[in-house]
């Protein structure tokens, strides 16, 4: 039996390992997050090839017997070098890949995850500073689908009404009316105007290529920002440095 596998990968991460080595994270469609080691200096092809952000196939050889793997061959697809030359593309890319690493890569459907991954990175190479921001925050909006953690914007919880602005309670994780909101305990609500509401209903089905179409003011974007961190803040348990660059 082989001890060299293949996979459909995305470099999350790649810290040092040793004094020439390196240990990269990989979010793969067929096993989710996996780690394994790239040996050589700096002048090592697999070393450039393994950057963070790069994706394509990779060969990882293990060693069952000593829970050990090591990069045998990457084959990039994809080497996103515009992440890199502009602060809001970086910033906004270590937070998906933060983000992803923080969920444990989804939790199961892998491909989909990979997919959802990829497309807005794509995307993130070329944006523009205002962009970059807004697709972060579509970003975060559709992992919390993916997850299923996703709250609904269309009407009030409690009593349905549709055509008010909407609070979100991070204890109990829906959004209410201003009336329905007074009548709860909860002192930890975000405002959702309507005009983030219609921003969400807008983009939650589009691809992040399209997303350049629908612009935000500055009061809904906050408030969309807001939510969206809150809403994968509570599955986590913690909030990530990395969405408030």
């Amino acid at each position: 039996m082989s001890r060299t596998l293949a996979y459909s990968a995305l470099v999350l991460r790649n810290r040092p390992s040793g004094e020439s080595n390196s240990e990269i994270t990989l979010l793969t469609a067929e096993e989710g997050i996996i780690k394994t080691t790239v040996f050589g200096g700096a002048k090592s092809k697999l070393r450039s090839h393994s950057a963070p952000y790069n994706s394509g196939q990779v060969w990882i050889y293990r060693d069952p017997s000593k829970d050990y793997g090591k990069l045998s061959d990457f084959d990039v697809h994809s080497w996103r070098p515009g992440l890199r030359e502009l602060y809001e593309r970086t910033m906004s890319a270590s937070a998906v890949a933060e983000t992803i690493l923080s969920t444990h890569g989804g939790g199961g459907d892998w491909a989909s995850a990979l997919k959802i991954a990829t497309a807005t990175l794509n995307t993130l190479e070329t944006a523009g500073e205002e962009l970059c921001s807004r697709l972060l925050v579509h970003f975060l909006w559709r992992w919390a689908d993916f997850l299923g953690i996703r709250p609904h914007l269309e009407s009030c919880a409690d009593c349905a009404n549709a055509n008010e602005p909407l609070w979100f309670s991070a204890r109990e994780h829906i959004a209410l009316c201003g009336k329905c909101a007074e009548d709860t305990a909860d002192s930890s609500f975000i405002h959702i105007n309507l005009g983030c509401r219609r921003w969400f209903a807008a983009v939650e089905q589009l691809e992040p290529s399209e997303l350049h179409r629908y612009s935000l003011d500055n009061k809904s974007f906050n408030e969309a920002k807001a939510l969206t961190a809150e809403v994968i803040a509570g599955a986590l348990g913690k909030r990530l440095v990395s969405w408030d660059w």
